[in-house]
């Protein structure tokens, strides 16, 4: 895959997103929910144990309780490849998270493969399948006091 189709699509879905990245840093259940059609699906590793989440509203309810579990998280995203075809988009994007957990920095790499739709002339996420590519945990120095 490779960037094609037109370009305001493609920055569109670009900033889609950034959008996305933006509210998983902040935490932000309202903006992050808002970033996906409403019979949406998202796809989880085996090891979450969660499968695949269908419909807004899970979704946004899976992510809120999974957020706890990733306090002051630094999430960023990237598009290796979007191809728009009309109203659909195929998007290969790739993340970086880092947050503390229980003594441990862990340092995340993943990989999402999504299909975007533009529904009345906004792009959103109709499917996004998530996989680890790489998970680091470095034990966080403690300084005695």
């Amino acid at each position: 895959m490779s960037f094609s189709g037109p370009f305001d699509d493609r920055l569109a879905i670009r900033e889609l997103l950034d959008a996305y990245a933006e509210a998983v840093t902040l935490s932000d259940a309202a903006a992050w929910g808002a970033l996906w059609a409403d019979d949406g699906e998202w796809a989880l590793p085996a090891e979450t144990g969660l499968g695949t989440i269908r419909g807004r509203e899970a979704i946004v309810a899976v992510w809120i309780e999974a957020m706890t579990q990733f306090p002051g998280v630094l999430f960023q995203a990237w598009p290796g490849s979007i191809a728009v075809n009309g109203n659909h988009a195929m998007m290969r994007s790739y993340t970086a998270e880092s947050f503390i957990q229980d003594g441990y920095l862990i340092d995340q790499r993943g990989r999402y493969d999504d299909l975007c739709l533009k529904l009345g002339g906004a792009w959103v996420f109709q499917r996004r399948a998530f996989r680890v590519l790489r998970s680091n945990r470095i034990v966080v120095a403690t300084v005695p006091t």
